[in-house]
């Protein structure tokens, strides 16, 4: 959140088969974490799957698929492409 404002711009936003550019993180423990998992700014995801209740999500990057939490999700900016 931002000056009490959720983020509209995160992989947490994105739909099932959505596809985006991840542009940076919001929160430096978890982007550590994505980082050694290949989510490198610039790098194209897609949503494959999301969870019956929306957690967690499913994400392609780099050619494997990876389960995230929403909550970590949210720490992503993305740029979205069409």
């Amino acid at each position: 959140m931002k000056n009490g404002k959720a983020i509209k711009n995160t992989l947490a936003h994105l739909r099932k088969g959505e596809k985006a550019i991840i542009d940076s993180f919001t929160d430096v423990e978890v982007s550590l974490k994505l980082l050694e998992m290949g989510c490198l700014p610039g790098e194209m995801i897609q949503v494959k799957n999301i969870a019956p209740l929306g957690d967690p999500i499913a994400i392609t990057v780099a050619g494997y698929t990876l389960g995230l939490r929403k909550s970590e999700a949210s720490a992503v900016i993305i740029r979205r492409t069409r």
